[in-house]
């Protein structure tokens, strides 16, 4: 994969959906890969028909050399140069096999293995390509262009390149951060889905750190750089992505570790059935025949067949249930693993905020319904995802919701709006309960008449104990794992309501079924603070948690289990899980709400976001990997059977072809046996332990 990244097109940001990265595909008939072998499957199935027709050999014959140049010549040239640094591999070897094939008469045979091959090496370059294609647009998150504020406090437009640490800009609402710096001036939410995965926008006020790529909510910030924009958050991204794709071994399937030896062997040993018996005087046409046959039956044609059918019927298989693994190898390393970590939001969560808790101060003359029903209609002009958390659920309860006045909103504190005639305030508790004491204390303070001062003291008071009870609602939400909103009616606190990511309803089984697989408990990786992180991970069942991860934290978590040992599975869905899911022995994204980036660096896609798949999958390759072990055997006795009596006496060459196409055919059914829906369901049952 190049390092070398086009740059983003100039452009508002604010277009782009926080978490996601503007596609920028490479063309299917760009690849040349993908071109040649979509020629040599052409001209094969232009051949076949009229092959089993009968007609002119000249014709067929002439479609199928033609499908041997175009989809050949590139496995060939690369076993050539491989060849030349003294190294032969089975592009090569399936080349030679299949010319040795074609020389003997099983023209088709040999074109049927180039078209393989060729599709083969055309799918491995578009999987390259596409991932090359969301590395680069990630970049688009972050904005081209950024308003610089000029020590006279005149306004520039500038190119964020441009941007040199020390500077200010001003990020104005709804606007994508352009930077890595620090709040100066001014308040607001950023959405840090991208970065952190947390799933609801973080409050920011002078002395906070925002990232390039967030995009800022309803407040105007002033922002001073402190790092430049190739050091940014999302360019590291962008590198660890890139560095761990590149570095991570790739886990070749089982046929190609012992590559090297079996290519050996058999060109040495094709060599010697040729040559030994023309040293003794046998007919050049005879041993010729001899050693083609020899070629033909010892050729790993099945041995590559053992290996491909169970894994491509378990990839189909599992697409059939919403599981889109990528590729043969994936398929094979998600047998393999033997440790788990899980991102939280969008993962082990539906990531989408909801209200979870109604507490309301029944002393104020307000139940739940009513409670909740003035928060609704105060929150419904707004479009914060907290404001939409509340609306929904008042209507998941079928309140209707009064029409709302006068509404305002004060970036970090909340909304406020007047309701059937009431003044209705929801926001953040601390900032809301500071208010409300400065405003009691201003007004007993401004009263000239004793006994005034005397009622305000009085009023005061209750108040404040008012207040003491709201903070301790908020502490216990707060501590429970919930976002806390306060509900002020008529400036007197009414109630509060506790918002949070729900688990999704498979979470915890899931946790149970992969600890199972494995042999230990999954972990938590996740950027959510460690409070929310703690709480949701008891309720899954998962002791070990790391809270308040950026990406590169991470890898750095995923690498740590590598280096104890492991092999880990990563599952995640967000920009910030891009990296460890590359970094990873296998890397599985949730679909419905993945990222882009996610999508592609992952090996595998939940595309329903059934959780409870993961395991099934994992349960399902362990089933393809036993199937691929029968598929070697079989194939194993049938080449040494055949082999012997080729070496032993004189095997005819259509009995050689048929024992040779006969055990292809057997480890090809019995590798086609996953794709039934009963081998789902029992990796199913297997994977719930």
């Amino acid at each position: 994969m190049t390092a070398t990244l086009t740059p983003p097109a100039a452009g508002p940001a604010a277009s782009v959906r926080a978490g996601a990265v503007p596609r920028r595909r490479t063309r299917l008939l760009a690849l040349p890969e993908v071109r040649w072998a979509a020629a040599a499957t052409a001209l094969f199935l232009l051949a076949l028909p009229l092959q089993l027709a009968g007609a002119p050999a000249w014709i067929w014959g002439a479609l199928y050399a033609l499908s041997y140049a175009t989809g050949g010549w590139e496995p060939g040239w690369e076993g050539l140069k491989a060849l030349k640094d003294r190294a032969l591999d089975v592009d090569l070897l399936m080349v030679v096999a299949a010319l040795g094939a074609a020389s003997i008469g099983q023209v088709m045979d040999g074109a049927l293995l180039i078209v393989i091959f060729a599709t083969s090496g055309a799918l491995e370059a578009l999987a390259t390509a596409r991932t090359a294609d969301s590395v680069r647009g990630l970049l688009d998150l972050a904005p081209a262009m950024a308003t610089r504020i000029a020590a006279d406090g005149t306004e520039q437009t500038v190119p964020v390149d441009e941007l040199a640490v020390g500077d200010t800009v001003l990020v104005r609402p709804g606007e994508s951060v352009g930077v890595d710096g620090r709040v100066l001036d001014g308040a607001s939410e950023v959405d840090q889905a991208s970065i952190t995965g947390e799933p609801l926008p973080a409050a920011k006020e002078p002395g906070d750190e925002v990232f390039a790529g967030t995009l800022n909510g309803t407040g105007a910030l002033r922002v001073r750089v402190e790092r430049d924009a190739s050091d940014s958050v999302i360019a590291r991204i962008v590198r660890m992505v890139e560095e761990a794709s590149e570095t991570k071994a790739p886990t070749q399937l089982f046929i190609e570790k012992v590559e090297q030896r079996y290519s050996l062997g058999m060109v040495a040993a094709t060599l010697a059935v040729f040559g030994v018996p023309l040293a003794f005087g046998e007919a050049f046409s005879e041993a010729l025949l001899r050693a083609m046959t020899f070629m033909i039956v010892a050729s790993p044609c099945a041995v590559v067949l053992a290996t491909m059918p169970p894994l491509l019927s378990a990839i189909a298989n599992a697409g059939r249930h919403g599981v889109l693994v990528k590729s043969a190898v994936a398929m094979e390393r998600l047998g393999q693993i033997d440790a788990v970590a899980l991102d939280k939001t969008g993962t082990l969560t539906e990531g989408a905020p909801r209200v979870v808790d109604v507490r309301s101060l029944r002393e104020r003359g307000l139940d739940e319904a009513e409670l909740l029903t003035l928060a609704a209609a105060a929150e419904h002009p707004s479009e914060h995802p907290l404001a939409r958390a509340v609306v929904d659920a008042a209507r998941e309860r079928g309140l209707d919701l009064p029409a709302a006045e006068g509404f305002t909103s004060s970036p970090g504190i909340g909304v406020q709006a007047v309701v059937g005639g009431r003044t209705v305030e929801v926001g953040a508790p601390a900032r809301l309960l500071a208010e409300a004491e400065a405003e009691a204390e201003s007004k007993v303070e401004g009263e000239a008449e004793v006994e005034a001062k005397r009622v305000g003291d009085a009023g005061a008071d209750a108040g404040g104990g008012a207040h003491g009870v709201v903070a301790a609602l908020a502490r216990e939400l707060e501590d429970s794992g919930r976002t806390a909103v306060l509900v002020v009616v008529d400036g007197t606190p009414a109630g509060v309501l506790g918002i949070a990511d729900r688990l999704r309803p498979d979470a915890a089984a899931t946790v149970a079924a992969l600890t199972v697989l494995t042999g230990t408990a999954p972990t938590l990786l996740t950027g959510d603070n460690p409070r929310a992180a703690a709480h949701l991970a008891a309720e899954a069942g998962i002791e070990d948690v790391r809270a308040g991860l950026l990406p590169q934290d991470k890898v750095g978590a995923v690498r740590e289990l590598e280096g104890a040992g492991h092999r880990v599975m990563v599952v995640g869905d967000g920009v910030n899980d891009a990296p460890a899911l590359a970094a990873a022995h296998i890397g599985v994204a949730m679909g419905r709400a993945g990222s882009d980036l996610a999508l592609e660096t992952a090996d595998a896609v939940i595309v329903r976001d059934e959780l409870a798949a993961v395991p099934a999958t994992v349960a399902l390759s362990r089933r393809a990997r036993e199937l691929v072990v029968q598929n070697l055997v079989i194939a194993g006795v049938f080449i040494a059977g055949l082999v012997v009596w080729d070496l032993a006496g004189t095997l005819p060459l259509p009995l050689g072809v048929a024992g040779h196409e006969g055990s292809t055919i057997l480890v090809g059914l019995n590798g086609l046996r996953l794709l039934r829906d009963s081998a789902w369901k029992r990796a199913a049952a297997e994977g719930t332990g």
